[in-house]
């Protein structure tokens, strides 16, 4: 979105909305003075607030297509976010994760210290870290939890290897491919079990959109570069204590297990609606 036409889109896409400059703050989580700054071409959005535009837009029936410039759209946003490491981090910052995670190969950060105090706490040597990453200058790829942000995860975990070629394969190997950083919704040890149910066919896309509504889930930042990588600075680190891992990891086992009863609940009143993670993948052959 250039400098030319950002305000003229904003307050458009706000008005053909019916939403007030208030109301599009609130749904955006941003101050009323930020969108009217917006508006008045002071300032413009962040990478992070188009996307949610861009979200509602599609929802909405809105083309949102003519508001955008270039590709790359930046933000001089600093964000504190935390890291899980099982044996503690060695050498400078990069996106080495295995291959099969959520969103791929990359540095995986949390935007709440549980997040990932609950996949380290098993571990005995485990450390955690609180970093700030600086998102200014990075093509960033943000996905609203739904279908669509677990269907890309669906790729990102070889889900999709049997319709390799088709449509539907391409459009998602292509979402993030020449992203550097990636927001989405975490797929944390409750949502896990629903998403393999989802993958395996035994729920349909209306139960796990559902399900996910209903679960609180954390966001994470995935820095898919090294370009992002060296924008991650380290603020803290500490190792955890095992009275510390065996209070987490306790309280992560009461947490996952409400929400896999709270998940189970909405399956079941679902699972006579949408479609399967088969048929969705046959018809986008």
């Amino acid at each position: 979105m250039n400098t030319v036409n950002s305000a003229d889109c904003i307050k458009e896409i706000r008005v053909r909305l019916g939403l007030s400059q208030a109301e599009l703050a609130q749904r955006l989580g941003v101050s009323f003075a930020t969108v009217n700054r917006w508006e008045r071409g002071h300032c413009q959005p962040s990478q992070i607030a188009l996307n949610v535009v861009k979200n509602l837009c599609e929802e909405n029936g809105i083309d949102f297509s003519a508001c955008e410039g270039g590709r790359i759209m930046t933000s001089e946003e600093k964000i504190i976010l935390y890291h899980g490491s099982k044996s503690g981090l060695r050498g400078p910052i990069a996106p080495v994760s295995r291959d099969r995670c959520d969103f791929g190969r990359g540095f995986y950060m949390g935007t709440e210290s549980m997040q990932p105090l609950t996949l380290i706490c098993n571990y005995p040597e485990g450390w955690l870290y609180t970093v700030q990453a600086e998102l200014s200058g990075l093509k960033i790829l943000e996905i609203e939890v739904g279908l669509k942000w677990a269907l890309l995860i669906a790729f990102h975990r070889g889900k999709m290897e049997g319709i390799k070629g088709s449509r539907l394969y391409a459009q998602y190997s292509s979402m993030d491919a020449d992203c550097d950083m990636v927001i989405g919704y975490i797929a944390d040890d409750r949502m896990f079990v629903v998403l393999d149910r989802f993958f395996n066919g035994e729920i349909t896309d209306m139960a796990l959109v559902n399900s996910l509504s209903a679960l609180k889930l954390g966001r994470q930042y995935v820095a898919r570069t090294e370009k992002a990588c060296r924008q991650i600075h380290i603020l803290e680190e500490r190792k955890i204590s095992e009275e510390e891992r065996q209070k987490w990891k306790a309280e992560s086992e009461v947490n996952r297990a409400k929400g896999i009863a709270l998940a189970d609940e909405i399956c079941r009143k679902y699972r006579r609606e949408g479609q399967y993670f088969d048929e969705i993948l046959k018809a986008g052959e």
